[in-house]
């Protein structure tokens, strides 16, 4: 299983040449994809008009969802906070939340965002920057 981040499928749905969606489809390969709810939000909350937002959302209800746990939001916290003590600070408690969902689960985070690189250097998050 390969949770997708938001920092991929806004590359892919950006894409008119069909490149991104290929990246995406050769690194998967036979996995299987499911996303956070953090996905789910980022990616209504930047559709362009009542349209895009009725078919990305219909498109959405049919993914399958790796759900946070009662212990991700204060594990996700203590990354947020042992990242800045260390000088490191990360762009986005989201990032956290969804870096902490993937280690909650053991699923690869597949994405285009430094601050998984950093999560991974104090928690064994298995991530990985899919490539352009």
């Amino acid at each position: 299983m390969v949770i997708v981040d938001t920092s991929v499928w806004i590359d892919v749905l950006r894409d008119g040449t069909g490149r991104e969606r290929n990246a995406l489809v050769t690194f998967v390969g036979d996995l299987e994809i499911v996303l956070t709810r953090f996905t789910q939000l980022e990616l209504l909350q930047g559709t362009r008009d009542e349209r895009e937002w009725g078919l990305l959302h219909e498109s959405l209800e049919t993914q399958t969802y790796a759900e946070a746990r009662s212990s991700t939001w204060p594990d996700a916290a203590r990354i947020y906070f042992d990242l800045r003590r260390l000088g490191n600070t990360v762009r986005s408690p989201i990032d956290c939340c969804i870096a902490q969902i993937a280690i909650d689960h053991g699923y690869l985070l597949l994405h285009r965002d430094r601050d998984f690189e950093q999560v991974a250097k104090i928690r064994p998050l298995r991530q990985s920057r899919l490539k352009q």
